[in-house]
């Protein structure tokens, strides 16, 4: 019975370590990075800052004309902190104004609590046909260019890019959301310098879910580096 006892608890443990979850970072020696908004909730940045795989964070500061996140300033003050390289970045919504969707996103996304360049979130269409949508979209690129004095990053789905941005991007760098043990290819054979491998990350510091990214072959963190010019806010 003991002998049957003592197999039986070798077994669950077994399972138990199959069971576990280890995270990308723990087994490579990639540049990893993570993007948040007010959906973490509240980050204990002090914890995360200690976790030395995490070299950047991309932080929401708006979405369309009028939203900002709720805990942006919280956010980037702390991550800057605790030594985060910090980004910022705006959700696009293609059928309100762009000039009012730069107004919003350059009062919150001061150059001067910039490490990275701005990345723009473009996750759809709003109901636009691809043309229509390309129009608008690259009109508010080109805005943010010239305010800014740089290129934005762009993050985009793979199926999303595909469909609706292949072949256009040329003059950008891309990160590219993932979700799959192999690392996205687009059908325009542009390059991909980060990806983002999984919106179910975990990092001790933050309650649930991460999204989480790392540089792709050559690629390394200075080229997202923000070139700052005297007089900025």
């Amino acid at each position: 019975m003991m002998k049957l006892f003592i197999l039986l608890l070798l077994s669950l443990s077994a399972s138990a370590l199959s069971a576990q979850t280890y995270e990308c970072e723990d087994t490579c020696t990639h540049i990893h990075g993570i993007d948040i908004s007010h959906y973490q909730g509240e980050v204990f940045w002090e914890t995360v800052g200690e976790n030395t795989r995490m070299s950047y964070v991309y932080i929401k500061a708006t979405e369309g004309g009028d939203r900002i996140d709720a805990r942006y300033e919280q956010n980037i003050k702390y991550a800057h902190e605790y030594g985060l390289k910090v980004g910022s970045y705006h959700f696009y919504r293609a059928r309100t104004p762009q000039e009012k969707q730069l107004d919003n996103f350059i009062l919150q996304c001061r150059p001067s609590e910039q490490d990275l360049i701005p990345m723009i979130d473009i996750e759809t269409t709003s109901g636009l046909p691809t043309e229509e949508f390309c129009d608008s979209l690259f009109k508010f690129l080109e805005l943010v260019e010239h305010v800014y004095r740089q290129r934005p990053l762009i993050y985009s789905g793979t199926n999303f890019y595909n469909k609706h941005l292949a072949g256009k991007m040329d003059r950008y760098i891309l990160m590219i959301a993932q979700y799959q043990d192999n690392p996205p290819v687009l059908v325009d054979d542009h390059d991909v310098a980060l990806w983002q491998y999984t919106g179910k990350g975990h990092l001790t510091g933050i309650r649930g879910y991460v999204d989480k990214s790392r540089f792709m072959g050559d690629h390394r963190l200075r080229e997202l580096r923000f070139r700052h010019r005297r007089g900025e806010m």
